[in-house]
């Protein structure tokens, strides 16, 4: 029988031979600049997270992180060292995109951090807040989806960007009306289509249909327009 020695993460030797030959065939970028890449590869991701909900509701979220965690966590230090509080993505319309230079699991584990993660896992809990990765905030902006668009989500779960596009549908309905657009979110795989499901059910949106198809089969659609054709 096997014995396995589990170790830290901190402890772990983030570099794989084959990995590393099979980039530097790809000339993705010169000789020279390799090594640079290939740390930047090793980085330890940052905790990201979307404000979502209602427009005011956002703002009052957004409003708190300001206000109340981000005066809070500049004075907290983790052994010994300072904390850069999270601070709004640049690029991410009306400081609605976060970061927080302390990866998921050391915000998790530190005692000291405990009032916002809490936090963050309460409002994600009740979909206020959802937890992604800024580079999966990024392709839902370039669609700039509209109210009244309908929207084919072929690969969705686990429904981070569907919810993005959700969102977007309704950005600039009044409150109570609901969207003329709508989006299909399909996943080829039966329980990530029902952990979709499950993520799509905090949104509380009726513009929403989930399916369970093959990409290459999928079945037609057809839009009846106002005359019924």
């Amino acid at each position: 029988m096997s014995m396995h020695t589990y170790k830290k993460f901190e402890d772990l030797r983030r570099d794989n031979d084959n990995f590393r030959k099979y980039y530097m065939a790809q000339k993705i970028v010169s000789d020279e600049e390799f090594p640079e890449l290939m740390e930047s590869m090793r980085s330890v991701l940052p905790t990201n997270f979307r404000i979502t909900g209602s427009r005011q509701q956002a703002i009052d979220i957004r409003e708190q992180i300001v206000n109340e965690f981000v005066p809070y966590i500049k004075e907290v230090s983790v052994d010994g060292a300072e904390i850069e509080p999270p601070h709004p993505l640049e690029w991410y319309p009306n400081n609605f995109g976060w970061q927080f230079m302390i990866p998921r699991v050391a915000l998790k584990k530190s005692k000291e951090l405990s009032k916002f993660h809490s936090f963050l896992v309460t409002e994600t809990e009740v979909g206020n807040i959802s937890r992604q990765e800024a580079v999966s905030m990024v392709p839902p902006l370039f669609l700039d989806v509209q109210p009244s668009h309908y929207v084919l989500d072929m690969c969705a779960a686990p429904g981070s960007k569907t919810a993005q596009l959700i969102e977007a549908l309704h950005s600039d309905v009044d409150v109570g009306k609901t969207p003329e657009g709508l989006v299909i979110a399909n996943d080829a795989d039966y329980k990530r289509a029902c952990m979709l499901v499950h993520q799509m059910n905090r949104l509380n949106s009726p513009n929403i249909i989930i399916t369970n198809h093959s990409g290459e089969r999928f079945p037609n659609i057809y839009h009846q327009d106002a005359q019924g054709k």
